[in-house]
């Protein structure tokens, strides 16, 4: 899936609490459906079949509740995407990356070989349908994560090439897959964020640390020998960089994925070094962008949300803007498309106690034109306006209601974007106040199930929010599209 992802470390956010943040995208061509859902021990089979490779594992017997977003219609697999369990270790996946020639030769990827003749079936590997229900579940930590998949991909190989996060109340981690069996994971920064735009992200590893103590990087067992066998690295200082080992070089890079990292970057250090002109430090072609860096300022949600939603604002390259070249517009591919199925961003709050810590923020369809919304995440229901998604169009729901905005917006841009900015700033701010109610009565109240309560309280009343102004700003944009209808006219019957 195309996606775009960015990571937030303790020290780098307002309010030191990690944060993940990821857009799913669709493919090319079609848009699909999601909602939001609470997966219980009970719901979870004892051995996992994939629909798409047709791999069954045997899983372990102890699996623990987590949210997830998972494909609203059947036929492709679950695909849960994104979530939380109940020990408050998050996991979002995946970031569909690129690769080259000289890695998928030297450890192809696993794919599924139909039965023929007296062969029987092979079933593929691992890939983002899978994994989330394969890991998620069965984690204590972000390290834990990391460690199962890693195990996961050297045992049954993978099918794609996908990057994962990792999230726990101290530390994230980003795990990017390496062929078919090999994989690399670095720990972020508490004090930086990093971007990803599709394409293996980073740019530098330490193999020493990642094969001995592990501290802030880890790795598949025999990676040093892997790269040594067949002439991977291909640094001239010795300092490993996997983008340019494992990574993609191609022309269409410079088109869809790095100006993505370069706008987000250019967001969060605007003064820390040039990205516009002639004399530019880094351009949105630049091979060299920094997959992490220390932001001027601290990042919160709103922040997260604004680049997620990024169509270059402020640039010659933003599709809506009548300023500037024509050939210019629309010359990158955007972060906030068409495509976006959902975001999710997931923050573990480190002042508060472990039952209400984790929350999840929610928007659906293209970003560029919705709203975002948090959720508790420690549920065993969530709110029927985003869990009861289906394949018919209807304002009853999350997903379909903001699909629709979307569309119209798009088409009546220059009158519709009033009411776009108006919706996402009155669901955030009583967000935001409904969250403070809720932690509030949940500081007050002993009794676990009394706590668990009020949290799906708090998140119906969010929905109940969310549908009122959803369905007020659809009006409005109906309205605004309406009037700019090719047969209007002027004169009045009246």
């Amino acid at each position: 899936m195309p996606c775009t992802t960015i990571l937030a470390g303790k020290n780098a956010t307002y309010d030191h609490s990690t944060m993940i943040a990821r857009n799913d995208d669709s493919g090319s061509g079609h848009f699909t459906p999601k909602k939001f859902v609470s997966v219980g021990p009970e719901d979870m089979p004892g051995v996992y079949t994939s629909v798409l490779s047709h791999l069954r594992i045997e899983l372990p017997a102890d699996p623990l509740r987590f949210t997830a977003v998972p494909n609203a219609l059947p036929g492709q697999g679950i695909w849960a995407a994104s979530g939380v369990n109940s020990a408050n270790i998050a996991m979002t996946a995946t970031e569909t990356l690129t690769s080259n020639p000289r890695v998928l030769g030297a450890d192809p990827l696993v794919t599924n070989q139909p039965a023929a003749g007296s062969q029987p079936e092979r079933p593929g590997g691992i890939g983002e349908e899978d994994m989330v229900y394969l890991v998620l579940p069965f984690i204590h930590s972000a390290r834990e994560g990391v460690q199962r998949l890693g195990q996961l991909l050297e045992t049954y190989g993978t099918y794609e090439m996908n990057g994962i996060a990792f999230q726990d109340l101290e530390e994230i981690w980003w795990l990017e897959t390496i062929g078919g069996h090999h994989w690399i994971a670095r720990r972020v920064p508490d004090d930086c964020y990093a971007v990803m735009p599709n394409q293996l992200g980073l740019d530098q590893f330490n193999l020493d640390d990642a094969l001995t103590e592990r501290r802030n990087f880890m790795c598949s067992a025999d990676l040093r020998d892997f790269i040594e066998t067949y002439h991977l690295d291909l640094s001239q200082d010795g300092i490993l960089n996997p983008r340019e080992a494992f990574g993609s070089h191609d022309d269409s890079d410079h088109v869809y994925n790095t100006p993505r990292a370069w706008f987000m970057l250019r967001y969060f250090n605007p003064t820390s070094n040039r990205w516009d002109g002639p004399e530019a430090d880094f351009s949105p072609v630049s091979d060299k962008l920094p997959w992490c860096l220390q932001p001027e300022k601290k990042i919160t949600p709103e922040d997260i949300k604004y680049v997620l939603s990024s169509h270059y604002q402020g640039t010659p390259y933003d599709p809506y803007e009548r300023y500037g070249h024509p050939e210019e517009k629309g010359r990158f591919r955007s972060i906030g498309i068409n495509r976006n199925d959902f975001m999710a961003l997931i923050q573990l709050r480190p002042d508060l106690p472990s039952p209400y810590q984790a929350v999840e923020w929610l928007a659906f369809a293209s970003n560029a034109f919705n709203v975002m919304a948090p959720f508790y995440a420690n549920v065993e229901t969530t709110p029927t306006y985003l869990s009861n998604t289906g394949g018919t169009v209807s304002t009853d729901n999350f997903y379909w209601a903001s699909r629709l905005i979307a569309a119209m917006a798009d088409a009546s841009y220059s009158r519709s974007l009033f009411h776009i900015e108006r919706w996402q700033q009155t669901v955030l701010a009583q967000s935001h106040q409904l969250l403070h109610q809720y932690d509030a009565l949940q500081g007050q109240e002993s009794d676990a199930c009394r706590q668990q309560q009020l949290r799906e309280s708090a998140n119906q009343a969010i929905a109940d929010i969310l549908q009122k102004e959803t369905a007020a700003t659809l009006d409005k944009v109906l309205f605004e599209l309406s009037s700019q209808m090719k047969n209007a006219y002027s004169r009045s019957d009246a």
